[in-house]
């Protein structure tokens, strides 16, 4: 799982919460240097390991946040997603962690999904954008915004160990979820909401796109 400045801890520790509980695994948390990694809130999370020391890995799993922005052109994490993206059986996102494998080239051709907010810039990477909780296409998982970490990772769990395997860790962690609002997606939002979320982001998703417009251009 990389790890990066200003990443969004639950698109980390929830599906962090439900991969360390499969069995025979081991879950690194990858950084480009070695120390402590502020969150996008200010949690701090150390990795275990940096990316001249993590060992092989048969999962790849990039979560997102706004701290994408400041590695979507990081040519040492690219490098790191291309080469380890090449040798992985399953390479993986969760949130805006999509774009972050789209800049390093990993989802072109492939469906995939990402926050809301996020989800036309996919396009600019050659994939194709689809507006679902979790998207699958041959060896790429995606899951879509921050919550959608843990359904993702439910569904690495069952595709690498069986459906029993999956339903038993989300018993015992007794994933149940049974919000008070249907205002999860702005499918379902109220509107007012919506255009409130959306204005509140406008100035980074600005900044955002700009970047992804860029990279995309040069691909």
């Amino acid at each position: 799982m990389l790890l990066f400045d200003g990443v969004t801890q639950l698109d980390l520790t929830g599906p962090y919460e439900v991969l360390a509980r499969m069995p025979n695994t081991r879950v690194s948390l990858v950084a480009e240097h070695p120390r402590p990694v502020r969150t996008e809130w200010g949690l701090t999370i150390t990795p275990d390991a940096s990316f001249d020391s993590v060992p092989e890995i048969d999962v790849l799993v990039v979560p997102g946040g706004w701290g994408v922005d400041a590695q979507l052109e990081n040519a040492r994490v690219l490098e790191f997603l291309r080469s380890r993206g090449a040798q992985a059986k399953y390479v993986t996102s969760v949130c805006s962690g999509a774009l972050l494998l789209g800049a390093a080239g990993l989802l072109r051709g492939y469906r995939a999904t990402t926050h809301w907010l996020s989800l036309p810039l996919l396009a600019q990477f050659g994939a194709e954008p689809v507006d679902e909780r979790v998207v699958r296409d041959r060896n790429r998982i995606t899951g879509g915004g921050v919550t959608a970490g843990i359904d993702f990772a439910l569904v690495v769990a069952s595709e690498l160990f069986g459906a029993p395997v999956a339903q038993g860790i989300q018993l015992a962690i007794e994933y149940r979820p049974s919000p008070p609002f249907d205002s999860g997606s702005p499918s379902t939002a109220p509107s007012d909401v919506v255009e409130r979320v959306r204005q509140s982001s406008a100035q980074t998703l600005a900044r955002r796109t700009a970047i992804v417009e860029r990279i995309g251009r040069s691909l």
